[in-house]
């Protein structure tokens, strides 16, 4: 389904029944919505699961290809408003964890819970912003399908590879189906967000922290230290895992979050 939010249009999906516990999948750069499929066929019905893309990315609007973290912020709570949900469980992978630990720092009345999944508090270092525009270059000059095959090289564990091909395949063909300008135009959103790392102490809500044990990009360590750093949250290191945790070892991605939501009120 699609709306217009922000002069945007924005698709979302809906599981489970209305009454139900909400919780908005924030997916990971550059994939879409379809990423938190396997968390979608095993949620219990009393859970309201929404995924959205977002803008730039799947079906949802390209636009004008300029965006920031803030702007995702606006669409997501934007998506709240219409869906008319006054606390939502935010649950984000990598770009997700961005969007969502920005969201509760700008609003935090509108966040119930945090699921952070393979993300990190701190911006990118100076390195970090220098390969996030050689890597837009290389998408101007190579094209999308260059940068998706060498993007699941890291993002994924060498088992994945050996044991589950086709998860790469699937992830890789959503990357293809993203246009160069949303993921050139995310990339500079991405090297310029805020640092939410000072924020992390004023976290109130319960907070579950997630991290493949062999994620490279977002690595255990600066888990450990957003859990170290929000009192009272919960970590646990997903097994035979990379960057795409829930998609990797989606059993016990899903075990994790079950529980967690059922513990909430």
């Amino acid at each position: 389904m699609k709306i217009k939010l922000n002069n945007v249009a924005i698709n979302y999906t809906e599981r489970g029944v209305p009454q139900g516990l909400p919780v908005v999948f924030i997916h990971g750069f550059p994939f879409n919505h379809t990423m938190w499929e396997p968390q979608m066929k095993a949620l219990p019905n009393h859970i309201r699961a929404i995924t959205y893309d977002v803008r730039g990315h799947g079906e949802s609007d390209v636009a004008d290809g300029q965006y920031t973290i803030e702007f995702y912020v606006d669409d997501l709570i934007a998506l709240l408003d219409h869906l008319v949900i006054e606390q939502a469980v935010l649950c984000g992978l990598s770009m997700g964890g961005y969007i969502a630990l920005r969201a509760i720092e700008r609003h935090p009345n509108r966040v119930k819970a945090l699921v952070l999944c393979d993300t990190r508090g701190e911006a990118d270092p100076n390195e970090g912003k220098v390969k996030r525009s050689a890597t837009i270059k290389s998408v101007k000059t190579d094209g999308v399908s260059v940068f998706a095959e060498g993007f699941v090289k890291a993002i994924f564990a060498e088992r994945t590879f050996q044991n589950n091909p086709q998860a790469i395949e699937t992830i890789k063909n959503t990357i293809k189906g993203n246009s160069p300008i949303g993921i050139c135009g995310t990339l500079l959103a991405l090297a310029c967000r805020t640092d939410t790392t000072a924020f992390l102490p004023q976290i109130n809500v319960p907070t579950l922290i997630l991290v493949g044990e062999q994620d490279k990009l977002t690595p255990p360590s600066a888990s450990r230290s957003m859990h170290e750093a929000i009192q009272g949250s919960e970590l646990q290191i997903i097994s035979h895992a990379a960057h795409m945790s829930n998609v990797e070892n989606p059993s016990e991605f899903n075990k994790h979050i079950i529980e967690f939501f059922n513990r909430l009120k």
